[in-house]
């Protein structure tokens, strides 16, 4: 007897597929989504990412540059509101991920690996260790001048590029692994967003701050009043969007700030859920008419209106933005960043010149050596002060692989430079250059370090994790 709660799923409901339909219609739990988003994400930005270097050194390097500085905006009377497309990318679209950041850090904290300090202490620490170092390290070859505001740009893991490496070696790796990789992930993540605020803001104009201030006030009263449709608080997130555009705060803040504000209550009680359910299925039951048109019978459309409503109910509007955004984020709005940041032109024949300029070797090193070591060596001294206790199954061998794959630090690293270096065009072009390189290192050595520290099962956790 086949007892896969998939399998028993697809008998209990008869099902029409399409030809490639029954390939993702498996019932997923909100992590396995992630995984799955994440992982398949990294891929695509990985070719992404390649693409753009291929247009940047190629024979569309002209036209990939005009596509770039494409001046697009909007123009009412004597207001004027123009941005490059690279900058409604990075200021703009790149809100949304911040967005998704957002929900991911409340929904940790709430009651995800972070909710728990005995759970949370281990990539926390990790987490800390693979900020501190990368920075010390990068500080250390750049001690002055303008470079030295890149010591942020190594700081960062790539999430999604880090599970897109892990798929590749399901069956190899401890379906734990995973779990600290993707925690240790979201507290990098949270720390990035707090040196982006701290660290990386223009001179600030206090009149749009108050206003920002204000209107994330307006945001908190919706959630303490019960306002649980997302329209208001994506109105309300983009007048404070505008403001944090205009108060010298990266914009993209604003996309973190709001989803910090979205309510993680259901309306419906959980409990008593299932009841109403059984009572609207039996009315359906009765109301139901063989042959007749669903747009013919009334009752039966009531019936079907109220128990999308009670479903919709009984999840929360956290839970439902997260699932509904997770994928455009890696499919679409990831993989634009990735085609807009990351075609840097190469001079190949002078490559190692190039890699020897002191802002790339600060993003390298510090990514190479610094994430390594932050993640790696704070992760054993608390193992051997006894602060924390390994996840069950994972060996140091196994930390110092996850310590590889965080020293892939693109999308955040990418966004944090053109930051960093936002008068200094040819200093982005050198961090981006440490990133690609650095990030293509440790991709390489993780992958074949898990791999040969890995032991292969017949079915793993982790493989079910990702098909």
């Amino acid at each position: 007897m086949n007892d896969d709660p998939k399998d028993i799923a697809e008998q209990r409901f008869r099902m029409i597929y399409a030809p490639w339909e029954k390939t993702f219609s498996h019932m997923l739990t909100p992590f396995e989504r992630f995984v799955k988003h994440q992982a398949t994400g990294g891929l695509i930005l990985l070719f992404t990412a390649a693409v753009a270097l291929i247009l940047a050194n190629g024979a569309f390097s002209e036209g990939y540059q005009h596509l770039l500085h494409t001046t697009v905006g909007l123009n009412i009377d004597q207001w004027s509101f123009n941005k490059t497309l690279h900058h409604w990318v990075n200021d703009g679209l790149m809100t949304l991920f911040f967005f998704v950041v957002g929900l991911e850090l409340k929904r940790e904290i709430l009651v995800g690996e972070l909710a728990s300090p005995r759970l949370a202490a281990l990539p926390i620490i990790a987490a800390i260790g693979g900020m501190v170092c990368p920075a010390v390290i990068y500080f250390l070859v750049n001690p002055s001048g303008d470079a030295i505001r890149g010591w942020g740009i190594p700081m960062a893991t790539d999430i999604a590029f880090s599970l897109g490496v892990i798929a590749l070696l399901a069956g190899r790796v401890p379906k734990t692994l995973i779990t600290f990789l993707v925690a240790l992930a979201i507290v990098d993540d949270l720390g990035a967003v707090v040196v982006i605020a701290l660290f990386y803001t223009e001179q600030l104009v206090w009149q749009f701050l108050l206003l920002g201030a204000l209107i994330t006030g307006f945001m908190l009263l919706l959630n303490l009043i019960g306002v649980r449709q997302p329209f208001g608080y994506f109105v309300l997130g983009t007048l404070l969007w505008l403001a944090l555009l205009k108060s010298g705060v990266h914009a993209t803040l604003a996309g973190v700030i709001t989803a910090f504000t979205i309510p993680a209550l259901p309306r419906f009680d959980p409990s008593s859920f299932g009841i109403k359910m059984r009572e609207l299925l039996d009315q359906y039951d009765s109301s139901f008419k063989p042959g007749e048109s669903i747009l013919q019978n009334q009752r039966l459309i009531t019936v079907v209106q109220t128990i999308e409503k009670g479903v919709k109910g009984v999840a929360t509007p956290l839970q439902r933005l997260e699932y509904t955004l997770h994928a455009p984020v890696a499919f679409f709005v990831l993989p634009v960043f990735a085609l807009f940041n990351a075609g840097i032109q190469i001079e190949f024949s002078d490559i190692f010149t190039a890699i020897s300029r002191p802002v790339t070797l600060g993003v390298i090193f510090g990514l190479l050596i610094g994430k390594f070591v932050g993640i790696a060596g704070f992760t054993w001294i608390a193992v051997k002060l006894d602060w924390v206790i390994l996840p069950r199954g994972v060996q140091m061998a196994h930390i110092f692989g996850a310590a590889m794959l965080g020293s892939i630090g693109f999308t955040m690293s990418i966004f944090i430079a053109e930051l960093a270096f936002v008068n200094h065009p040819e200093m982005i072009e050198q961090a981006k250059l440490g990133i690609l390189f650095a990030s293509l290192f440790a991709g390489i050595a993780g992958y074949l370090w898990l791999h040969r520290v890995g032991s292969p099962t017949k079915k793993s956790d982790l493989n079910a994790e990702l098909n």
